[in-house]
């Protein structure tokens, strides 16, 4: 399948809703904090985890193709240091529109202005070997299957909830 918008969408929003699902894990059954939504938005996805994934399919996709024994371990490295740099900016991002950003890092051993750390960048590179090798070829054949005229009719519907999710997220958090 191209890579068509609505078939990126696809994939960002299933990313994103994958990592708000990772949060909760973390927040309720490990940390036992408790339940809250770790997403910015009001939906159950955090866009970061979309953003995140697009980004690894575009820049370390041809890499994951690759079938040579070392191909599993640049796609670790090129995860930890993209993802890295993405929640780095990110947390600059939202500090610029909201006032803060939804983690804090300033208890890990290694970390950078409470904004990244070192525990949760082998996390992310972990991940990103799992998103990669083990859930993307998945939706790819989840969406094949589907064809393009469904999965197009899908990507406009959920489009339109996400948007009104950040209009209504925008208008109650910000202004």
């Amino acid at each position: 399948m191209k890579k068509k918008c609505s078939y990126l969408f696809l994939l960002f929003l299933a990313y994103a809703i994958i990592g708000w699902c990772y949060e909760v894990v973390l927040e309720v059954f490990i940390y036992r904090w408790g339940f809250s939504n770790r997403g910015f938005l009001f939906g159950p996805y955090c866009p970061v985890y979309g953003f995140g994934a697009l980004l690894l399919l575009f820049c370390l996709g041809k890499v994951r193709k690759q079938r040579k024994w070392y191909s599993p371990l640049l796609v670790f490295l090129g995860t930890v240091f993209l993802t890295t740099a993405l929640e780095l900016l990110t947390s600059y991002a939202m500090e610029a529109v909201i006032g803060h950003w939804q983690w804090d890092y300033t208890k890990y051993a290694i970390q950078f202005d409470g904004r990244i750390a070192l525990n949760p960048s082998i996390r992310f590179g972990l991940g990103g070997l799992f998103f990669l090798y083990g859930v993307q070829p998945v939706l790819e054949k989840v969406f094949v299957y589907l064809g393009e005229k469904r999965c197009r009719k899908a990507a406009a519907v959920l489009f339109s909830v996400v948007f009104i999710d950040f209009i209504a997220t925008m208008v109650y958090r910000v202004l």
